[in-house]
């Protein structure tokens, strides 16, 4: 167990400091582990933002309320950082947005983390290529859509609760959009 957390440590560290395009491009390719690493690094710098007032200090701010399953789960809340959205760029350490769930006592928890880029921001620079990062491909979505975007690519990490349907799936089983009041 020890060898494995020095080993996922050591990649993060070594991915971080490959940079943001590295990630992106997925020039990384940890094997087997791969999901963990990126839940590591991105449960390491999300941590700062467990608390939604230090999120929303950060440029994070909630759009498109609470976004519920067609038939099942949810997405839950999505506090977007705009100028990281427009950046173009994707890197591990800097979500465009972090995912909060409200709980019945009204109090937010952090749920995970989920990175977007715009299908023409990222086709205008790596054409012919879907994103990824640290292996983990991203979904796209199409326009129009029902969040009113342009086509873009999406990656949920669902780094802080864990989901029976995957860690990198859109709609998580266990989030539930039945308690969000946005009066609070």
């Amino acid at each position: 167990m020890r060898k494995m957390l020095l080993f996922v440590c050591g990649l993060a560290a070594y991915s971080v400091s490959l940079g943001p395009v590295a990630f992106a491009q997925g020039h990384l390719h940890p094997g087997a582990s791969g999901h963990n690493a990126l839940v590591q690094v991105v449960r390491e710098w999300t941590a700062q933002y467990k608390d939604v007032a230090a999120a929303e200090l950060a440029e994070y701010h909630l759009m498109f309320g609470c976004v519920s399953g067609s038939d099942a789960g949810a997405m839950g809340l999505h506090y977007v950082n705009l100028p990281l959205v427009l950046d173009g760029e994707l890197d591990p350490t800097r979500p465009e947005i972090m995912l909060y769930e409200q709980l019945p006592s009204g109090k937010l928890q952090i749920t995970g983390a989920d990175f977007l880029v715009f299908a023409s921001d990222w086709e205008a620079k790596h054409p012919g290529t879907t994103p990824q990062l640290m292996g983990q491909l991203f979904h796209h979505f199409e326009a129009p859509n029902r969040f009113g975007l342009p086509a873009f690519y999406t990656l949920h990490v669902w780094a802080w609760k864990e989901n029976p349907s995957g860690t990198f799936v859109n709609w998580h089983d266990n989030v539930s959009c039945d308690s969000f009041n946005p009066q609070q």
